[in-house]
């Protein structure tokens, strides 16, 4: 196991009617900025009950966080924080109201002349509004993490920093009721992703994180089919383990101790920014991909999780991973996402133009052993078509 240092001090609201903790959480003399997106918190209930947890508090609200939040949109919010003096954040939504609240957070106390230097140029995030989350749609895990994600002119750009993690975060499964099917299947593949970025790399004997995200696999894979059902779409259990199988899949706590990959996210970032395919669409087209061109670097674990996730066993290894490989991509298509670049009506033509971004964005030494190169990614890429 690799060395680490672990620190977590995001508090966890779960369970039903837990949105009520707001009122205790949020200092009493806060100056509160609710965030969220299109507006579907106030058909879902979950508004309503914002608004009465907050009935003590002074505060306003800033609308129109779209999924990967844009730079500009999230830049608007500058002035309601300027004019009404506020000093609290509160997310309301999916990941992406999430990630933008952690970059409207960042933006309102940077001191460098562009804030989108903070993305553009990994200019270091030295101070930042608090904030906290009311989780409606699992799947990011930014609920109780330092990571954002921001789009600005076709570059979808990431930063990081235990500034802009949630000081608390309220997961009530019952806001996940009112979810569409593509929103469920989207938040299983993107949690599942995130385990496996974070899991198919290479040994490194850490047996508590590896029996962790295997188990979280596991969740996901018997729990996710169950959500797009008729009954799996009011069962508060089934629910209730994908929520929180989404949140422990990129706490930290998986990723302790263990090389990380992260190529499927950069590629798959690319397709987004250029092609607004959504997030988690593009990891199960490029997941498998990886896997396929990987097979190698990834052999061990690759073989660990054919038996320990997929219980499949024999003498013939190639088989064993070839066999894994399909029943991950089946996973996807049981959860009704892509599993190939034509699926979604990109072709060959396609691919010179995100190995041109992933140049663009430095993305030329990718993987958890830096040997995925352009040419490697363009492998990949052709392995998804």
């Amino acid at each position: 196991m690799l060395n680490f240092s672990l620190y977590n001090p995001t508090r966890i609201h779960f369970g039903q009617g837990q949105i009520a903790q707001i009122s205790r959480e949020i200092p009493a003399d806060a100056k509160v900025l609710v965030t969220y997106g299109g507006g579907s918190i106030k058909s879902n209930g979950v508004y309503g009950q914002v608004s009465e947890a907050l009935k003590n508090h002074q505060w306003v609200e800033f609308s129109g966080i779209e999924p990967n939040p844009g730079y500009d949109t999230l830049m608007r919010a500058q002035q309601l924080i300027k004019a009404h003096d506020i000093d609290y954040l509160l997310a309301v939504g999916g990941g992406s109201v999430v990630d933008g609240t952690k970059f409207i957070a960042a933006a309102a106390l940077y001191e460098g002349d562009d804030p989108w230097d903070i993305l553009a140029k990994g200019q270091e995030v030295t101070r930042a509004l608090p904030l906290a989350a009311v989780l409606t749609l699992p799947a990011t895990g930014s609920e109780s993490n330092g990571n954002s994600v921001v789009t600005r002119d076709g570059s979808k750009l990431a930063f990081s920093s235990a500034l802009v993690r949630p000081l608390f975060a309220v997961l009530d499964p019952q806001v996940s009721l009112s979810l569409s099917d593509r929103q469920i299947s989207n938040g299983v593949v993107d949690a599942f992703v995130h385990i496996t970025e974070q899991y198919l790399t290479y040994p490194v004997d850490a047996k508590v994180q590896d029996r962790f995200a295997e188990g979280l696999l596991l969740t996901l894979i018997e729990e996710g089919p169950k959500a797009l059902t008729a009954e799996g779409k009011t069962d508060l259990k089934v629910r209730g383990n994908i929520m929180w199988s989404a949140t422990q899949a990129l706490n930290g706590l998986i990723g302790a101790g263990v090389p990380q990959d992260w190529a499927t996210h950069m590629i798959g970032h690319e397709l987004t920014g250029a092609y607004g395919i959504d997030h988690a669409r593009t990891l199960s087209i490029v997941l498998p991909a990886v896997m396929k061109v990987c097979r190698q670097s990834k052999r061990e674990k690759l073989l660990q999780y054919a038996t320990r996730v997929w219980q499949l066993t024999g003498e013939n290894e190639e088989q064993i991973i070839d066999e894994a490989i399909r029943l991950t991509e089946q996973f996807f298509v049981d959860m009704a996402v892509p599993v190939r670049l034509a699926e979604v009506n990109l072709g060959l033509a396609e691919v010179e133009h995100l190995l041109a971004k992933l140049e663009q964005h430095g993305m030329s030494a990718l993987g958890e052993n830096g040997d995925i190169t352009l040419a490697v990614s363009r492998e990949i890429l052709s392995a998804a078509l």
